[in-house]
């Protein structure tokens, strides 16, 4: 199951601009940012598509896979880095999301970050 998906921008403004009117009409509404870089949209409380300034090194896309419990984020991310990929944030608490937020990213051999993630205490 997944729980959001990211996708990579040159020009957040512009970005958050033409989310901001496309969206509307579905319901849809900018919940979150994240600084300059990334704004998450959805429908509250949660926010399941965001947008992101992304280096060129990197693809955009992001992929973050939910997690029953914190353990097996801790096991996707030991099988991911043994599966060739490359760590890009270990398993840990990410309080400037949510107090619970338990995630842990990897980026696949093709760049990808993907994410397995635990919302509960």
């Amino acid at each position: 199951m997944l729980d959001h998906v990211t996708i990579g921008i040159t020009d957040i403004e512009r970005s958050k601009a033409f989310y901001d009117q496309a969206l509307r009409p579905l319901g849809i509404a900018r919940l979150y940012a994240e600084g300059e870089r990334f704004a998450g949209y959805g429908i509250r409380p949660k926010a399941f598509f965001w947008i992101g300034l992304r280096e060129p090194t990197q693809t955009g896309a992001h992929i973050a896979f939910a997690a029953s419990d914190r353990a097996t984020v801790k096991r996707f991310y030991d099988e991911a880095i043994a599966a060739g990929g490359k760590d890009n944030g270990p398993p840990g608490l990410r309080p400037h999301y949510h107090a619970n937020y338990y995630g842990a990213f990897v980026l696949d051999p093709d760049g990808h970050n993907i994410e397995a993630v635990c919302h509960l205490p």
